[in-house]
């Protein structure tokens, strides 16, 4: 059955960024596809209630709430390890930067952006390499990248330039970990999550964003959560160094901040 490849049973997880939005989604769609799932948040409480849900889908959860720009670089992997005993998948979600005009961005806002989405998905990405090296059958990383690393809008200048490093670095460490582990990411467009909120709320704003997206719509967590699947499964099996653009179709920008002209 060919839904069969989509089945992640035997496996481990780790997700960051994962007490709510994309991280939650994806760490709780691998669960119902059978993985035990290891999950890093800043916010303890939110964890849990993702932790529950992994639960209820008959799988392990291990909680390791931490502000992973400070963090050891092997916690999660260590968690991984010591509690569920393997790692297969690796999941890069955690990241962001708020939008910011170019011209009041400073090197230390480019310096802080780049560690959090570039730098930290690195080191976790080394501290995870060994283990999952020794899985028989390897293993897959997915680093979260963003549409707004390939289409240029204004105020998003650090954020958008982080997040296409993360895409290319993403085709880098493919090469370099090659046949082994497989690197791929995923690029979301306009997702429905919190950081949406209050855009969502108002007609106007999410009708105009709407209005300039393929599809007509914003797109859901578990729409991206999906991708990954097929990323982390054997369903993906035969990529790497890919970037999937789960954004509705997007050509151009379909939201930017009303910066005026110089």
């Amino acid at each position: 059955m060919i839904l069969d490849l989509f089945r992640l049973d035997g496996k481990t997880a780790i997700v960051t960024g994962a007490g709510r939005g994309l991280g939650a989604a994806t760490a709780i769609g691998f669960a119902e596809a059978g993985a035990d799932v290891v999950i890093s948040a800043r916010t303890a409480d939110d964890l849990e209630s993702v932790a529950d849900a992994i639960r209820k889908a008959g799988r392990r959860a291990v909680v390791v709430p931490a502000d992973l720009s400070k963090a050891e670089p092997n916690l999660l992997v260590d968690a991984a390890m010591g509690e569920l005993g393997r790692l297969d998948i690796l999941v890069n979600n955690v990241g962001g930067a708020f939008p910011k005009p170019l011209m009041d961005t400073r090197g230390k806002d480019l310096d802080r952006a780049f560690n959090f989405n570039v730098t930290v998905a690195h080191e976790i990405l080394v501290a995870a390499v060994p283990e999952i090296l020794k899985n028989d059958d390897g293993g897959s990383i997915i680093n979260i990248t963003s549409a707004v690393g390939r289409l240029p809008g204004r105020g998003f200048g650090m954020y958008g330039t982080a997040k296409a490093a993360l895409a290319h670095y993403t085709r880098l460490a493919a090469l370099d970990l090659n046949p082994r582990i497989r690197v791929n990411a995923i690029a979301p467009g306009s997702i429905l999550t919190s950081a949406l909120e209050v855009v969502a709320a108002d007609d106007t704003m999410r009708g105009a964003i709407e209005d300039q997206t393929p599809l007509q719509r914003l797109g859901k967590p578990e729409e991206v959560a999906a991708a990954a699947l097929f990323l982390a499964s054997d369903a993906g099996a035969y990529l790497t160094g890919k970037v999937l653009e789960v954004d509705g179709g997007l050509l151009a920008p379909n939201f930017e901040l009303p910066l005026p002209d110089l």
